[in-house]
């Protein structure tokens, strides 16, 4: 026996719920010429009784498979429609990833281009700072010679004979400082070489601040107790003593 599909059922259901019907009138009208004609037969009424309670119970029934395939029909709708929506969603939510991703690398560019633009904005700043002592060089240098120090001018042998007996620190030991044994900081190597350089060239007045500069950032970023931060003392300590040298 082959398997009936859904349609095939409905349509035998209804063909079978016609003929019930059909029989079931048929039968009303041998009940009725048994029950009110001349020849009454209670025997055949009782079996037509029953055939015709048989038959409507057949009918209920086929009913009840027509409402049923009904329903499932719509049922079957129903989940034809969900599907439809759930590939909708999917690709919806593909289109949505995709965007999502392109985003995430505009913000990552975005980003890249603000950290080198605040890069390169410090850079410019300390630059711009350095060219500010550069063009008061000589007005700092004119205001340190006006300067007159009142120790010196009570003690004047004393001063003269500290000033022999202390030698200017070679221009190479700043350096030797700088790399023994420690790494400056790629951020900080910069203000530091120059530092050396400007101290090499007697321009203190200039590579005193810049030196403070570079103590208060490797105190900022490394602490008080980093090797770097006694490194740096250490020169710092040197440019004073060359300069009262000088």
């Amino acid at each position: 026996m082959t398997q009936m599909s859904q349609e095939e059922i409905v349509s035998n259901t209804k063909t079978v719920l016609q003929g019930l019907e059909a029989l079931r009138v048929e039968h009303l009208t041998l009940i009725s010429n048994l029950t009110e004609g001349s020849k009454k037969d209670p025997d055949k009424s009782e079996i037509v009784m029953k055939n015709i309670e048989n038959i409507e119970l057949g009918l209920g029934e086929a009913q009840v498979i027509v409402v049923l395939a009904s329903h499932l029909q719509n049922i079957e709708a129903e989940k034809q429609k969900l599907r439809t929506q759930v590939r909708r969603l999917c690709q919806e939510n593909a289109w949505l990833r995709d965007e999502l991703a392109n985003t995430q690398q505009k913000l990552q560019s975005s980003e890249q281009t603000v950290a080198q633009l605040e890069e390169e904005k410090k850079h410019l700043e300390f630059m711009a700072s350095v060219k500010k002592y550069d063009d008061n060089q000589e007005n700092e240098e004119q205001q340190e010679k006006s300067r007159s120090d009142p120790v010196v001018e009570l003690f004047p042998e004393d001063e003269s004979e500290e000033r022999h007996t202390m030698s200017p620190t070679p221009p190479n030991q700043f350096a030797n400082h700088a790399n023994a044994g420690y790494e400056i900081p790629a951020r900080l190597r910069t203000l530091h070489n120059l530092v050396i350089q400007y101290a090499s060239q007697g321009r203190y007045e200039v590579a005193v601040p810049l030196c403070k500069q570079a103590l208060e950032d490797l105190e900022r970023t490394s602490g008080h107790d980093h090797p770097d931060v006694a490194t740096m003392l250490n020169i710092l300590a040197l440019v004073y003593r060359d300069q009262v040298c000088v």
